[in-house]
C-alpha cells in the first residue's frame, strides 16, 4: 500500500467537459441550453483518491432534472451542484462548478433582419465548508461573452492626415465628423460578475452592456445597405481595445443598481488584428465599488 508520508493536498481533482441539456425557466418562456461542465473537490492528503463518479452522478441527478423542473438561472444550478458535492465527498473542504452554455437572442440591425443571434453565457459556483462539519457558503459567478467589432482611431487619423493631401477638402472643419476609412477588428469581450447568492443579474443585460462598449454589434444577416449602416457607425465610433474595456466598466459601474458594492467584477477585451498577425487584450478586475467610485471621480 502507498505510504500517506508526503502525499500533497490537492485544490481540485475532479471531472471537466460534461455536455448536458439544462432547461431554464425565464420570465416568458422555458430555454433549454447546451451546457459543458466542470466540477471539482479538494483532496486532503489522507486520500489517495477522489470518487469522480459521485460527480457524475450527481450532474445526471440535477442537470436531467431541469428538463422537468427548469430552473431559474444557470449560475442557481452551479450553487445546487456545488452545495451537493461537498454532501456526497465528506472528505472535501471546498467544490467548484464551472459552466458554459451556447446562448441565442433576437437581434437584428433593422426589425425586418431579426434572427437568433449566437453567444456564450458562463456561470460558476464554489462552496467552502468552515472546519471539518461546519456551514457551508456558497458564491458564485454569472457572465457572457459577445462578438461585435471595433475600428482603428488611430489608423483613422493617420488616413485623413494622408488623404488630406490629395483632397484638400477633407482639412475643412466642417469635413472633421465624416467617418474615415480604417481597419477593423474582431472584437470578443467578457464580463463576470461574482456574487453573494441571493444577488441576480440579468444574462441579457450583460450582453446587452458589452454590445454597447463595442464600435459596433455584428450580425449574421446582412444586406448590402445593413452592412453600410453597421460599417458607418462602427466608423462613427472607432474604438482601441482600451476604450472598448474603459467604456464596458463605466456602464458597469452605473447600470447595475441593484447589485452591492462588495460584488467583484471581471472583464476581458481582444481584438482580433485585421492588420497584424497578433491580437490585443485589455483586462480588469475590481469590486463593484472601486467602479463606482472611480466612475464618479
Amino acid at each position: 500500500m502507498e505510504p500517506t508520508a508526503g502525499r500533497f493536498e490537492l485544490h481540485k481533482v475532479g471531472i471537466s467537459g460534461i455536455r448536458k441539456p439544462l432547461t431554464i425557466r425565464r420570465p416568458d418562456r422555458a430555454v433549454t441550453l447546451t451546457t459543458t461542465f466542470d466540477v471539482a473537490v479538494d483532496l486532503p492528503s489522507t486520500r489517495k483518491g477522489s470518487d469522480l463518479s459521485r460527480n457524475a452522478i450527481l450532474l445526471a441527478e440535477i442537470v436531467d432534472e431541469t428538463t422537468v423542473r427548469p430552473v431559474p438561472s444557470l449560475e442557481s444550478a452551479c450553487v445546487a451542484i456545488a452545495r451537493e458535492l461537498l454532501v456526497r465527498h465528506k472528505y472535501a473542504r471546498t467544490a467548484t462548478v464551472d459552466v458554459s452554455a451556447e446562448y441565442f437572442l433576437r437581434r437584428g440591425i433593422t426589425e425586418e433582419r431579426r434572427s437568433f443571434e449566437d453567444y456564450t453565457i458562463l456561470a460558476a459556483a464554489q462552496s467552502v465548508r468552515a472546519g471539518t462539519d461546519g456551514p457551508v457558503t456558497v458564491t458564485k459567478s454569472i457572465g457572457a461573452e459577445a462578438l461585435g467589432m471595433t475600428a482603428c482611431p488611430c489608423a483613422m487619423e493617420t488616413a485623413r492626415e494622408a488623404l488630406s493631401e490629395e483632397f484638400p477638402l477633407l482639412r475643412d472643419p466642417s469635413m472633421k465628423s465624416l467617418p474615415m476609412i480604417t481597419h477593423n477588428q474582431r472584437n470578443r469581450t467578457r464580463l463576470m460578475f461574482d456574487l453573494s447568492e441571493e444577488v441576480e443579474i440579468e444574462v441579457d443585460d450583460l450582453i446587452s452592456t458589452i454590445e454597447a462598449a463595442q464600435s459596433s454589434p455584428t450580425f449574421a444577416i446582412l444586406k448590402r445597405g445593413d452592412e453600410a449602416k453597421m460599417v458607418i457607425q462602427a466608423h462613427r465610433h472607432p474604438k482601441f481595445v482600451e476604450d472598448v474595456l474603459r467604456d464596458l466598466l463605466r456602464r458597469v459601474a452605473t447600470g447595475f443598481e441593484h447589485v452591492p458594492d462588495v460584488a467583484f467584477v471581471r472583464a476581458r477585451t481582444v481584438s482580433e488584428e485585421s492588420i497584424h498577425k497578433y491580437n490585443v487584450v485589455a483586462a480588469h478586475q475590481a469590486s463593484l465599488g472601486e467602479l463606482r467610485h472611480a466612475s464618479a471621480a
